[in-house]
């Protein structure tokens, strides 16, 4: 294995090792309680996304972001991919196991989006150091005990989006490594608190967003924190 990803797989299975601590608590829990840790994990995820929104320094990023990633997210219909992918999960592990889609969603989402998502697989491609992802991994693994206990085997799965994504930042970090500097970094994680925003509406049953046809527009933050810099430079 190439070492440089160790930090990857090492989130990876502290995300599964925390899922089956979730799924043994799970057992012993009440519905009316669970229903009840739902709403409140929902609540978690709203303060977790207004305090990563907030920090977002440039409006114009944000809207032109949300807004041609929401068109291709819609044309592209992630939605309904990841909604297939979750009833043939559903279908394979069978029934009694609490929403498939809906656990993986919250928490691809929840461990996938931040900082640390980014500057963890960048420090271990540029420099074989692996602490942030680590010390992430770590964090992933209590509220992926939490989640899986409220919301079900979903959350498990969670950890390949968790490998698939960080693995992949770190393989191509001499690359990316440019153009994810601090500020850009920022914004992609005020973008995707807007998402993480939009998903505790869900979970509280307030709106019915599709939340994965949004995601694109993350990535794009990226583009328009480029061309607004080419912008800026070139009026100066």
């Amino acid at each position: 294995m190439n070492f440089s990803l160790f930090g990857a797989f090492a989130n990876f299975a502290l995300v599964i090792v925390g899922s089956l601590v979730g799924l043994l608590f799970k057992k012993g829990i009440p519905e009316r309680i669970s229903g009840a840790i739902i709403k409140g994990m929902a609540l978690c995820v709203l303060w977790i996304g207004i305090t990563g929104a907030i920090k977002g320094q440039n409006a114009l990023v944000m809207i032109f972001s949300i807004l041609f990633g929401t068109i291709i997210g819609e044309l592209i219909d992630l939605d309904r991919w990841v909604n297939k992918l979750g009833e043939w999960i559903q279908r394979k592990v069978g029934d009694g196991h609490g929403n498939i889609t809906e656990g993986f969603v919250t928490t691809t989402l929840l461990f996938c989006v931040g900082a640390m998502s980014v500057l963890g697989p960048l420090e271990s491609g540029l420099k074989l150091d692996h602490t942030t992802q680590i010390t992430k991994g770590v964090i992933d693994c209590v509220c992926a005990a939490i989640y899986t206990s409220s919301l079900g085997i979903g959350v498990i799965f969670s950890a390949f989006s968790v490998l698939f994504l960080q693995g992949g930042i770190t393989v191509c970090a001499t690359w990316l490594a440019p153009l994810l500097n601090e500020t850009t970094v920022t914004e992609m994680t005020a973008v995707g608190s807007l998402l993480i925003i939009g998903l505790s509406l869900n979970m509280l049953g307030l709106t019915k967003l599709k939340i994965m046809n949004y995601l694109p527009a993350v990535f794009l933050s990226v583009l328009f924190c480029r061309l607004y810099d080419i912008i800026i430079a070139f009026l100066g």
